[in-house]
């Protein structure tokens, strides 16, 4: 653990959660995988040219993701409705109707969710969960779209913010401010846990907050500003709790 600027005293402590509280990419690599499977076998219900089957994975997407957010740029803070849109647009450049669709992208977005939440966490991250919300409030604030009670971490969390229309992605603020203002507790109160440095650190430090760096799967973007303090592990959380 190391300290780059003098900690204060602090009220709560929220959380990111991909990356920070379990590794997200095998997880998500492994959705990928179902999802282009899930495609194939739903798409060959509907007249589309079989030589695409073996072309549903994300790549296959991503053109019609881009073409949404050119569209709707609103929509780059919710990334559930984003991939439902991009889902829409693609299934009509497949010669879809639009109430076929509809319905393909809803189904869709809802096998994806599934998957992207189909993992458990090891119990000892539930119990120091346990041990810190008899501590302090917890808050989960993400950028993703994990499905906290199918894994199994609601429980600990007072508030979750997650973005969407109405929650600006980090590092914008928006999350951090509605932390604070639904704990009654000022931005220097929270102290933020993250891996990102422009996500979480800079997003944090820039709405006012405490924060401390926890990247340790090597994932998250560099540094741009230092944080409060820097953790080896997430059991360091403890030698600072108030």
């Amino acid at each position: 653990m190391r300290f780059y600027r003098r900690l204060l005293p602090f009220r709560a402590i929220s959380f990111d959660l991909d990356d920070t509280l379990y590794s997200n990419h095998p997880i998500m690599l492994a959705a990928d995988k179902k999802m282009a499977a899930y495609f194939e076998k739903i798409l060959s219900n509907y007249v589309v040219d079989q030589q695409l089957h073996s072309a549903f994975n994300f790549r296959f997407w991503l053109p019609f993701r881009q073409q949404v957010i050119a569209r709707s740029p609103e929509l780059k803070h919710d990334i559930g409705l984003l991939r439902q849109q991009s889902y829409y647009v693609g299934a009509l450049s497949l010669g879809l109707t639009e109430s076929e669709a509809k319905l393909f992208a809803d189904s869709a977005l809802a096998y994806f969710t599934e998957q992207r939440s189909n993992f458990t966490l090891p119990q000892q991250t539930h119990d120091f969960l346990t041990y810190l919300k008899s501590r302090v409030p917890l808050v989960a604030i993400t950028n993703g779209n994990v499905d906290t009670d199918k894994i199994g971490i609601a429980q600990y969390f007072s508030h979750h913010f997650h973005a969407s229309t109405d929650n600006k992605l980090k590092p914008d603020r928006d999350m951090f401010n509605k932390t604070c203002l639904a704990l009654n507790i000022a931005p220097e109160q929270l102290l933020h846990v993250g891996d990102c440095g422009k996500n979480d650190v800079f997003g944090a430090i820039n709405a006012g907050c405490q924060t401390a760096w926890l990247n340790p799967y090597q994932v998250g973007k560099p540094l741009k500003v230092l944080p409060t303090l820097a953790l080896d592990h997430i059991e360091q959380l403890v030698k600072v709790l108030p």
